[in-house]
């Protein structure tokens, strides 16, 4: 049995919209806040620059260190963590270079807005809001991931949104007003204050509406964590808000597990760790998520443990599927393969079912490298003109290599001639009216 059946899931993110307002409040991001606000008095002088050159550098250093933070309260928002006196624990970095990958993801975005807008400006207009619309996904993939070229991938996006489900919508709504705040509360309070204040007044305004933003996201992918791939921390509230004394004991056990695994693994004892992962994933249900995950994890960072890793990913990537995680189950096999480059799943409907994830997320090498050999590796099997279709698709509408998919389509009309993909594939390859 694992945790996620046990307790019920976090309360929805609008029950706890006090907290996220609340947050930059906590003393150590306030004090923060407040340090970084008032950098902006010390402009005078700087690196013996005019002062508006130096204001302007000292303003971007300000906007950058914000950022980071507020990417370092998402990522660990997403495992729980809400406290910011627990922020200390974890000593990742994994978030140093994302303002500046989002800054680039912004960038790319405005040019293909504007190039949008050059060609016909209903379709700027349109480009617009799907960019406003995606944005919050995009972040959201961006710290899962920490690459820039998953973030703007379609696919991984949409997939972000398709965990959230409807929500999404009301997230974006908030995020809109939130995003909204900083002008409305600068418009209210400037008008009382003259002077070199000012600025510092408005820095904290824009932080403190960002990192609540920030704080709103971390934990809307906490609600989320097994599906981001999150581990969920020790005494994080997994059971809507319960202090740790109230955690089950399945749930105790298993953050006593992570815990002592995770210190094992900083102490360069990997045996030892792989031991305890083993103990834990042998004693637990087949269906225990966090057990095959922890599990995974150590053995992908052992080379020697090569053989374990792969016939152990062979149960883990399709719980994995069955559990509507096919990002993490993708990734999990892409590691396999660049341990084994002939790493394969036993399971046909397996198989289908991640060249499927692969092909709405863009791939089409990828897809197609799942298919490869898939009539011979299961010769007979009911899927095989799924599959085949599939490869045709990738084909022709991916990689635009229509001329490869023709064999495909002649073997499908041999074997399967009134089979449905047999007409789908057909469909694709009908000849076009000369322009």
């Amino acid at each position: 049995m694992i945790i996620r059946d046990v307790l019920p899931p976090p309360p929805p993110f609008w029950h706890r919209l006090n907290s996220f307002f609340a947050f930059p409040f906590q003393l150590r991001p306030l004090a923060y806040g407040l340090l970084l606000s008032f950098c902006s008095l010390l402009f005078e002088g700087v690196f013996f620059l005019p002062d508006a050159l130096a204001l302007v550098i000292i303003e971007i250093g300000i906007m950058l260190a914000a950022s980071r933070y507020s990417f370092k309260i998402i990522a660990l928002g997403a495992r729980g963590i809400r406290d910011s006196a627990d922020f200390g624990r974890d000593s990742s970095d994994e978030w140093t270079y994302l303002p500046w990958k989002l800054f680039a993801i912004t960038l790319v975005q405005a040019f293909l807005i504007g190039w949008l807008g050059w060609y016909a400006p209903i379709l700027g207009t349109v480009g617009l809001f799907v960019m406003s619309f995606t944005f919050p996904a995009a972040v959201i993939v961006l710290v899962q991931s920490g690459s820039f070229f998953q973030a703007m991938n379609p696919g991984h996006v949409m997939d972000a949104m398709r965990i959230i489900g409807w929500p999404y919508a009301l997230l974006c709504f908030f995020l809109f007003l939130l995003s909204s705040g900083a002008q409305v509360a600068l418009a209210l309070v400037l008008p009382m204050f003259d002077g070199r204040i000012v600025l510092p007044i408005a820095n904290f305004a824009f932080i403190y509406f960002g990192w609540v933003m920030a704080s709103l996201l971390g934990y809307v992918m906490f609600q989320h964590h097994d599906a981001f791939g999150f581990d969920a921390a020790p005494g994080s509230e997994l059971d809507g808000g319960a202090p740790a004394d109230r955690r089950t004991p399945e749930q105790i056990a298993a953050q006593r597990t992570d815990a002592e695994v995770a210190q094992l693994i900083t102490e360069g004892d990997l045996v030892t760790a792989l031991g305890t992962a083993y103990e834990a994933q042998r004693t637990a249900a087949s269906d225990d998520l966090s057990a095959q995950r922890r599990y995974h994890r150590v053995l992908a960072m052992m080379p020697e443990k090569k053989d374990t890793m792969l016939d152990q990913a062979r149960r883990f990537i399709p719980l994995l599927m069955r559990r509507d995680l096919a990002s993490e189950a993708l990734k999990v096999f892409k590691a396999c393969r660049e341990r084994e480059k002939t790493f394969s799943l036993d399971d046909p409907a397996m198989v289908i079912a991640m060249a499927r994830a692969e092909w709405r997320n863009g791939d089409a090498h990828a897809t197609l490298a799942l298919l490869s050999g898939f009539d011979k590796r299961f010769r007979g099997h009911e899927a095989i003109p799924q599959a085949y279709e599939l490869a045709a698709r990738a084909l022709v509408q991916g990689l635009g290599r229509a001329d490869m998919a023709r064999p495909i389509l002649t073997t499908m009309e041999a074997r399967y001639p009134n089979s449905e993909q047999t007409q789908e594939v057909r469909w694709l390859l009908r000849p076009t009216p000369a322009a």
